[in-house]
C-alpha cells in the first residue's frame, strides 16, 4: 500500500465512526431526485478488514478499480487483494474463510452448491462482466484450419470462424491415431462450456462426464483438460495442447509471442454472455450483511467507471491491470482487447467494442437465467448426471444468485447520487428475454431449460444418462 493510500486509510478509519452520528438525507430522498453525490451515512459494516482473491485476468478489473479509486474505503472497507494460484485454491480458501470473497468463474458458486467437486453453499450478488474470452489455436493447427474458412468479398476471412473449419483437422488426427488436446481453465468454467459449445456446434464431440469418470472425455473427439490461465500460452507452445479457451490477456499473449491465433471470441459464440461473478460463502453473507452490501456498492461503482463515457477510462484501467500485483502482463497486450479491439491472426485487428463489458447492458445484475444456462451446460455434458425438472433449475438459481442484495445496494447508490436510476433493471423477474445471438442460432429461454437442451444434436437430454462409455435412457 502506498504512503498516500495508507494516510487515506488512516483518515477514513478515524472519521468513519464520527460520521455515524450524523443523519444523512440521501437515503430518505426518492431515487430519481439525486443528480450529484451526497455524503450518505456509511453502513455500519460488521467487518472492516477484508481479503479478496482473484486470478490474473483482465476481468478482475472491478476489484482493482474499486481498490484504486477508493470505492471500498468509501464504504468503510479496507481491502487486501491477493492473487491465487488457480481456481480450485481460490474456491477452497473462500470456503475455509481464509478469503472473505473472490473473483470467481460464474459456474463455481453453482457447481459448489450442487456438489460437483467441493460441496459448499456459495452465493453471488454481483456479476463482474460480460464476454472477455476467446479460443486460440497453435500456428500449425491454424494453417491446417485456414483453407476451410470462407473468405469474404473484401478478401478477409469471414468471422465468426466456426468449428466446422477445425473438424477436418480433428478427424485427421483421429484417423492417424492421435489425440487432439485442448485446454480450458476449470471443469465448471465458462471457458469449458464455451469451448464445448463451439466444438459441438461444428460437429466435434467434446466428451461427457459421468458419476464414475470426471475427466469429461467420455466419447470425445477432442480431449479437454485443465490448464491455469497464465500457463496457457506456454503449454500450447510446448505442444502439450493444440489450442485453448481462456480470458484475456492470454489469447493476445499468443499473438504477441507469435505462437498462436485466436480464432473466435466468446462474444461471437454467445453475444453478451456472463463471465465472472464475485462470490462469498452463504455463511459469510449471513454474518456480514452490511459488509456484503458495501462490497457490492463499491463493485457497482467500479464497473460503472470502467464503462463510462464510452470506455474513456479504459487506458487508465490498462495501466492499473498491467501492474505486477494485478495481472502483470504488458500494457500493450492488455490494451489489445481491453480498449475495444481484438487481434486475431497477426495484423488482423478488428473493432470489438463489447469484447469487455463491465456495466452497460445490465452487466452487473445477477440474472437467474444466466445461472440456469450454466446449469443447463452442466447437465448437457453429464456433470449433472440425471434429469432434473425445470423447477429444480430455477430453485438452484435462486439459491445461488442473489439479485435482492444487488438491488438493495443499487438503491443506496442511486439515493447517494453515484449512479443513475435508469442503469438498473428494477422491474425484471430475473430472466432475460429469450436470447438468439448464439453461433449455432439456437434460441435460449432460461425459463425452459429442458426444452433448450432438447434442441442440441450433441449432448444429454431428457432422461439420458452416461453409463460406462455409452449414453442410455435412465432405468
Amino acid at each position: 500500500m502506498s504512503t498516500q493510500r495508507m494516510q487515506k486509510h488512516s483518515f477514513k478509519a478515524m472519521t468513519r465512526r464520527a460520521m455515524m452520528g450524523f443523519g444523512a438525507a440521501a437515503l430518505s430522498l426518492s431515487l430519481g431526485m439525486m443528480s450529484t453525490p451526497v455524503h450518505a451515512e456509511p453502513l455500519e459494516v460488521e467487518k472492516e478488514e477484508l481479503k479478496f482473491g482473484f486470478i490474473k485476468l483482465t476481468d478482475m478489473a472491478p476489484l482493482a478499480v474499486a481498490y484504486e479509486q477508493g470505492y471500498f474505503e468509501d464504504e468503510g472497507l479496507y481491502v487486501t487483494l491477493e492473487p491465487q494460484a488457480n481456481w480450485k485454491v481460490l474456491l477452497d480458501r473462500v470456503i475455509t474463510g481464509e478469503l472473505d470473497g473472490a473473483h470467481m468463474l460464474a459456474g463455481q458458486p453453482l457447481g459448489a452448491t450442487i456438489g460437483f467437486g467441493t460441496q459448499a453453499h456459495i452465493i453471488t450478488a454481483f456479476s463482474m462482466d460480460l464476454n472477455g474470452n476467446a479460443i486460440t489455436v497453435s500456428n500449425d493447427i491454424w494453417e491446417q484450419m485456414k483453407p476451410n474458412v470462407p473468405v469474404g468479398a473484401d478478401g478477409k476471412l469471414q468471422h465468426p470462424i466456426k468449428a466446422d473449419a477445425l473438424k477436418p483437422v480433428v478427424d485427421k488426427f483421429r484417423e492417424d491415431g492421435k489425440s487432439f488436446n485442448m485446454g480450458m481453465v476449470f471443469p465448471v468454467s465458462t471457458h469449458n462450456y464455451e469451448l464445448r459449445y463451439w466444438l459441438a456446434a461444428g460437429g466435434i464431440h467434446p466428451g461427457y462426464y459421468s458419476k464414475t469418470d470426471i475427466t469429461g472425455q467420455i466419447g470425445a473427439d477432442a480431449l479437454l483438460s485443465v490448464t491455469p490461465p497464465p500457463q496457457m500460452p506456454a503449454t500450447m507452445e510446448a505442444g502439450t495442447i493444440y489450442g485453448y479457451c481462456v480470458g484475456e490477456p492470454w489469447n493476445q499473449q499468443a499473438v504477441f509471442k507469435g505462437i498462436g491465433v485466436p480464432v473466435v471470441t466468446d462474444y461471437e459464440i454467445w453475444k453478451n454472455n456472463p463471465e465472472k461473478v464475485f462470490g462469498v460463502s452463504s455463511e459469510w453473507a449471513e454474518k456480514n450483511p452490511k459488509t456484503h452490501l458495501g462490497v457490492v456498492k463499491a463493485l457497482i461503482r467500479a464497473a460503472q467507471w470502467l464503462d463510462e463515457n464510452n470506455n474513456a477510462n479504459r487506458q487508465e484501467a490498462v495501466e492499473i491491470l498491467a501492474r505486477s500485483e494485478y495481472v502483470g502482463a504488458d500494457a500493450e497486450v492488455i490494451a489489445n482487447s481491453m480498449t475495444g479491439t481484438f487481434e486475431y491472426e497477426k495484423g488482423d485487428k478488428r473493432d470489438v467494442p463489447d469484447f469487455n463489458v463491465f456495466f452497460r447492458h445490465y452487466a452487473t445484475y445477477p440474472y437467474y437465467s444466466d445461472a440456469i444456462w450454466y446449469l443447463s451446460q452442466m447437465r448437457r455434458w453429464g456433470q449433472i448426471t440425471e434429469h432434473k425438472d425445470d423447477q429444480w433449475y430455477k430453485d438452484i438459481a435462486a439459491k445461488v444468485y442473489r439479485p435482492d442484495i444487488y438491488i438493495e445496494a443499487a438503491k443506496m447508490l442511486v439515493a447517494e447520487g453515484h449512479v443513475k436510476k435508469e442503469d438498473f433493471p428494477w422491474d425484471t423477474n430475473g430472466f432475460r428475454a429469450p436470447q438468439t445471438h448464439f453461433i449455432d442460432n439456437i434460441v435460449y429461454d432460461g425459463s425452459k431449460p429442458n426444452e433448450y437442451l432438447a434442441k442440441f444434436s450433441i449432448g444429454l437430454k431428457g432422461q439420458e444418462v452416461v453409463e460406462g462409455n455409452q449414453v442410455v435412457a435412465a432405468k
